[in-house]
């Protein structure tokens, strides 16, 4: 990288980094440009070389973050010696939960400005092997467990949107039940989840 993109990428960092913490302390609809500018010491003009507006930033971190998740969770599940399907499955579900048990103001953030658009463009720009996306991997992981899976995008969209809007309540407020208890239950829905899309040969 040669030292005007390495000057832009930090540029553009500064801006995602300011904006991230202006976000979590106040809202997005009580930050303007103009503050994240002042705390990311630029110029306010030098916002529009990079994003046409705070919701574009807001996306843009959203998608950063839920890859970043992604990410670690297919690494995590990459070091356990897991063969089945339905339990590599609740292996990323799980370390994904707990990954936002222990960050929670980034649930917050995230669950509350997640679409699906963002998700999917999350998983399918997460880079699991060079080459590879995470989509392409969990595709992989059901045809090397000889599975096969009807409108995969559809199946973890399901499974995304259980997740997210079970977990939002129990982890910020423990309610209506705690974390352990909820994956008790929710578990076997998706494996139920997966099975229904599953097709037989």
């Amino acid at each position: 990288m040669g030292k005007v993109e390495e000057n832009k990428r930090k540029k553009k960092d500064a801006i995602v980094n300011s904006a991230f913490a202006l976000f979590i302390d106040h809202g997005i609809k009580d930050t303007s440009i103009a503050d994240i500018m002042k705390k990311a010491e630029l110029a306010k003009g030098t916002f529009y070389l990079y994003f046409k507006d705070k919701y574009e930033v807001r996306d843009y971190l959203v998608r950063k973050k839920a890859a970043q998740l992604f990410e670690n969770a297919i690494v995590a599940l990459k070091e356990n010696n897991i063969t089945e399907f339905d339990d590599k499955i609740i292996f990323i579900v799980d370390n994904l939960l707990d990954q936002l048990n222990n960050n929670k103001i980034l649930l917050k953030f995230i669950s509350k400005n997640l679409s699906w658009g963002i998700l999917r463009h999350s998983i399918e720009n997460t880079t699991v092997n060079e080459g590879e996306s995470a989509a392409d991997y969990i595709e992989q992981l059901a045809k090397s467990s000889g599975r096969h899976i009807r409108n995969l995008e559809m199946m973890v969209f399901m499974i995304a949107e259980l997740v997210n809007s079970t977990a939002h309540s129990v982890i910020l407020y423990k309610q209506p039940v705690e974390l352990s208890e909820l994956k008790k239950e929710l578990y076997p829905l998706i494996i139920n989840m997966v099975h229904s899309f599953e097709e037989t040969c």
